[in-house]
């Protein structure tokens, strides 16, 4: 496996060091972690549809895009206080 050299702003490093710290691991670890485990918009949209359908094979409820509009916004409000909250104790 090759290495690649990423540049970020001296504050994100320093950020990334301090997470790597409290983890007992390192920013090359988080990083690939961070890499390994976030969607892209592709693979959201085909788990969404594969709950969508999980949902109407087994509970006989079809989620309208009505629906899924509406639980998206609720998520997104749920995160935009969870990080408000966040950052008004640090």
């Amino acid at each position: 496996m090759g290495d690649v050299m990423i540049r970020v702003p001296a504050e994100v490093r320093d950020r990334l060091a301090v997470l790597a710290e409290a983890r007992g691991s390192s920013i090359r670890s988080i990083v690939q972690e961070f890499a390994e485990t976030t969607l892209t918009p592709d693979e959201r949209r085909e788990r969404a549809e594969r709950a969508r359908a999980y949902m109407a094979e087994h509970f006989g409820h079809y989620v309208t895009d009505e629906e899924a509009a509406d639980v998206r916004r609720k998520m997104n409000e749920a995160v935009a206080v969870y990080h408000r909250r966040g950052k008004s104790t640090a």
